[in-house]
């Protein structure tokens, strides 16, 4: 079974605006889903307001105070202000880039093979191990990635559901998509996301809840908006 680890080794450091990393800045496991609705609707808000030149270090620190992050995640504090901070990028360069977005028809969405509902046999996806990537059988009804390939074959959106990012280049390459719906974890967001601009393409990020190398999640209801955006 291939790992879900981050992994940009085949991606020009160039790409990157900061200085690359093949690990995790903070631990990789924890979980969004115990933080309340409020602190997103304040990140959403305060990313709107700000310019977006300005650093948000304050901003970050106070958010994470507020809403208990370090509690609530498991996080040292330099960790959650660093999550925190990586959070305001992604929603700052998803601001940045939704217009420009919105333009674009062949659209391709990126999904994380970990928020599958089973890891094992029971889960009847077919693997390509030329890509890599997994196609969904639609076999279990309430899994995450089931609903979410359902919405984007509704919306004439190609999806892949990666085991790893390393094949991104390689996807974006051969198929030439002009706007990237990314689901993963917050660093890999912002890695994937200095790609993306390396290449020129358009995209949306959408960060896991709860992260981990297995079970992970993400909100369903923000796959859909930004899938279904004219």
């Amino acid at each position: 079974m291939p790992e879900c680890k981050p992994s940009w080794k085949e991606i020009p450091e160039s790409a990157h605006k900061s200085k690359r990393v093949d690990f995790m800045p903070y631990k990789f496991s924890f979980d969004l889903s115990k933080i309340p609705k409020a602190f997103f609707r304040e990140l959403a808000n305060i990313t709107n307001e700000k310019a977006l030149h300005r650093k948000l270090g304050g901003q970050a620190r106070h958010l994470a105070e507020k809403f208990r992050i370090q509690e609530l995640t498991g996080l040292e504090v330099s960790d959650a202000l660093m999550l925190v901070e990586d959070l305001f990028d992604i929603y700052i360069r998803n601001i940045s880039e939704t217009q420009e977005f919105h333009k674009t028809r062949k659209r391709v969405l990126l999904l994380p093979h970990c928020a599958r509902k089973y890891m094992d046999n029971r889960c009847q996806a077919s693997f390509d191990p030329e890509i890599p990537s997994y196609s969904c059988a639609h076999c279990s009804e309430n899994c995450l990635i089931n609903k979410a390939t359902i919405l984007a074959e509704k919306n004439n959106c190609d999806v892949f559901i990666l085991a790893g990012s390393s094949c991104i280049p390689k996807i974006l390459k051969r198929n030439g998509y002009e706007g990237v719906v990314g689901v993963a974890c917050s660093h890999e967001l912002k890695m994937g996301g200095d790609f993306l601009q390396y290449l020129g393409v358009t995209g949306q990020a959408i960060p896991l809840t709860k992260n981990g190398c297995a079970n992970t999640k993400f909100n369903l209801a923000t796959v859909k908006r930004v899938l279904i955006s004219a």
